[in-house]
């Protein structure tokens, strides 16, 4: 065995228990390190239609946000430092106050 770089005998019994068990096959070498993940499937391309609601959403949050701003402007150019009158706040014009 010395001949043939072989230490012991243990590794030889086990290649012969592997090759009456699995055959040929069971003494190539096995892929070392872990095994790589099972992919996932790419996501679909998002259709036309699911764009145009995606757009619809984001333009209604939009317009809503300008009316709020507009809304809070107005507010604070009838007064930023006194509570808003019920005229101001009804879109009333009492002379008294720029609204």
């Amino acid at each position: 065995m010395a001949k043939y770089g072989i230490a012991s005998i243990a590794p030889l019994n086990r290649w012969c228990r592997d090759y009456r068990t699995g055959g040929e096959e069971a003494l190539r070498p096995k892929p070392k390190g872990r095994p790589k993940g099972v992919k996932s499937k790419p996501k679909p391309k998002p259709t036309r239609e699911h764009e145009l609601a995606e757009e619809n959403a984001y333009l209604r949050a939009k317009v809503a946000y300008l009316k709020k701003l507009r809304s809070l402007r107005a507010n604070k150019s009838c007064g930023a430092s006194e509570a808003p009158s019920s005229d101001c706040s009804q879109g009333k014009d009492t002379g008294s106050t720029p609204c």
